[in-house]
């Protein structure tokens, strides 16, 4: 939520639904990027953003707001999707994903966009970043009221950094640290569990002293449920592992690993808004200019 209410959960569902069909649009018009993970995460998003989180458009740098790290930043389309239908830029930007110049690159840069607090790109790194600022949160600036979310791939649980961060913010019993792994199952070079088994996932953060909890990933209600009990453990951090489906919605990318790091045609994004009923996707003009490229 921003300094505002939250939206009803119905509302919040619907806007994972537009944050899911801006994730195609912008995919498809930059004919690059990473499709799976981010339609995944759409209800995650918009959960955040929509639902719980305190942050404020108007004000980015707002000293009472949440903090999000996006550990997985080849999911960036979902995160700035949810940036611009929050007010943090205009929706029409989303156009220019991946472009020369663009303020929304492959992955986020901090510096380029209101609202964004790391850079990511190498995977690993954002628990260890939001570990560090919650135990700034809770030793230094002394502030209960403040929380910081990291959202992980679950690929990216591979990464022996992850595991220092865990350590670490088990330590310090960092209560006010709550992260997400985004368990879908695959990575770039197939599932998770044939590339790097990850086995009883639950039962390795609950080893590492974290507070542990599953819920669906596509259930608004069961993620802000998840949430708002996070919120009242404060004795240690909480890892919401979130059980979604890859390339959610749009049914010849589910479950499919493939579609990790590989943009859907303009082709199929048009089938797909047609097939649901919605108006031909709008900010079109940079699509017809790179046709003509």
């Amino acid at each position: 939520m921003t300094r505002r209410d939250p939206l009803p959960i119905p509302e919040i569902e619907e806007m994972a639904q537009t944050l899911r069909a801006s994730v195609l649009h912008m995919l498809a018009v930059a004919k690059s990027g990473h499709s799976a993970g981010p339609l995944g995460m759409a209800e995650i998003l918009a959960s955040l953003y929509f639902g719980c989180m305190k942050h404020d458009p108007d004000d980015p740098e707002w000293e009472g707001r949440d903090v999000l790290m996006l550990s997985n930043g080849h999911t960036a389309p979902i995160l700035y999707a949810a940036l611009a239908h929050a007010g943090y830029l205009p929706v029409e930007e989303l156009d220019t994903l991946r472009r020369f110049g663009s303020r929304l690159q492959g992955h986020p840069e901090r510096i380029s966009l209101p609202g964004l607090e790391s850079t990511s790109g190498p995977l690993g790194e954002g628990l260890s970043q939001a570990a560090g600022y919650a135990y700034v949160l809770k030793y230094l600036d002394k502030n209960p009221h403040r929380f910081v979310y990291a959202i992980m791939g679950d690929g990216e649980v591979n990464e022996g950094n992850v595991w220092e961060a865990a350590m670490f913010a088990a330590k310090y019993r960092l209560g006010q640290l709550i992260s997400i792994i985004d368990r879908n199952y695959i990575q770039i070079d197939g599932a998770t569990e044939d590339v790097m088994p990850l086995g009883d996932l639950r039962g390795k953060w609950e080893t590492f002293g974290w507070h542990v909890l599953e819920v669906n990933g596509h259930s608004v209600s069961a993620l802000l449920d998840a949430v708002q009990t996070a919120q009242a453990v404060v004795d240690r951090p909480t890892m919401i592992i979130a059980q979604t489906i890859p390339g959610k919605g749009v049914d010849f990318m589910e479950y499919d690993f493939k579609w990790h790091g590989k943009p859907p045609s303009l082709e199929q994004r048009d089938a797909w808004r047609a097939a649901r009923g919605l108006e031909p996707a709008g900010f079109d003009h940079l699509a017809a200019e790179k046709e003509n490229q």
